[in-house]
């Protein structure tokens, strides 16, 4: 027989606490989206200017990683240093980590075996394996407005970089299965990023984003070429540390935004917006004038980014 004796009669019991509103939930998926987006707009257009004045771009990571640092511990000072330390929590985080940082390592090979004007398109569809492990295996679904929304962006990202001198494996054909690697680490560290946020805190996946970051340092130190002249001055890595500081809120950023927001929608919104803001900033500062597939680009991201911010 049940015990009823301690049981609190109806009239006792405290009300439950209401959940949040969908809306409120869905507004702050997008805030921290659009934020993702305009600072890794900024960065962008600004990205390229260190190695424009002599500071290589494998040191340039190795700056980037030391500027995940200060990010890391706020967020990690606010939550009283809690890190996640089951043996599931540092699995997802390392690999979510690993998986950024090792696709910036062998882009760092790509680009010099291959014609970059198709290794960015191809690396670019990175959500499309996001999207594709989320429909499967998180069962995540959008409205009809957000899919197409979707189709936009995936159609959109080639185009900002690619460049119509013909496909050719003049340079050799190792870049190709290089950029599908980073294609696919991308889109795997997506994918788990969404994961990982139900089951460990936001602040711990970015703990661990910044501690694979700084292990893979001496990876692109050693690839670094020291015997050609590195500028050391202000606008060398005290520079470099200004514009990656960007990269580094735009990637803390971007995962609050998985934390609130479906992968399927926040993974093509952020990818396509980051390159559609970045080309409106150097439009407006640096006065350079897109091409004719980038205009196209530009316009299918202006009407993904619309559908992915207003569908249900």
């Amino acid at each position: 027989m049940t015990d009823t004796s301690a049981a609190p009669t109806p009239a006792a019991q405290t009300p439950a606490t209401p959940p949040p509103a969908p809306a409120v939930t869905s507004r702050r998926w997008l805030i921290f989206a659009f934020l993702t987006v305009a600072l890794w707009g900024v960065w962008g257009a600004f990205a390229g200017i260190s190695a424009q004045r002599g500071f290589p771009e494998t040191l340039v990571y190795c700056v980037w990683a030391v500027t995940m640092i200060l990010p890391a511990v706020i967020v990690m000072q606010r939550e009283k240093w809690k890190l996640d330390r089951d043996p599931k929590s540092i699995f997802y985080g390392l690999l979510i980590g690993l998986t950024g940082a090792g696709g910036q390592m062998i882009l760092f090979y790509a680009v010099t075996t291959g014609p970059a004007y198709l290794v960015f398109p191809i690396i670019s569809l990175s959500p499309l394996i996001t999207i594709l492990l989320s429909f499967v295996l998180l069962k995540e679904r959008t409205s009809r407005l957000g899919a197409i929304g979707v189709v936009l962006a995936l159609i959109a990202l080639p185009l900002f970089d690619f460049s119509p001198q013909g496909f050719s494996f003049a340079q050799g054909s190792t870049w190709f299965p290089l950029a599908l690697i980073i294609m696919a680490c991308w889109g795997v560290q997506a994918y788990f990023m969404k994961l990982a946020n139900t089951h460990m805190r936001a602040e711990s996946i970015f703990f661990y984003m910044m501690l694979s970051g700084l292990l893979l340092a001496p990876v692109a130190l050693a690839m670094t070429d020291f015997s050609r002249p590195i500028n050391w001055g202000w606008d060398g890595p005290w520079l470099a540390a200004g514009i990656q500081m960007l990269n580094a809120l735009g990637a803390l950023s971007l995962v609050y935004a998985f934390r609130y927001g479906k992968a399927i929608v926040v993974a093509p919104l952020t990818n396509a917006g980051g390159p559609l803001a970045t080309a409106v900033i150097s439009l407006l500062i640096i006065g350079v004038v897109p091409g004719d597939l980038k205009m196209v680009g530009l316009a299918l991201a202006v009407i993904a980014s619309a559908l992915l911010a207003t569908a249900p």
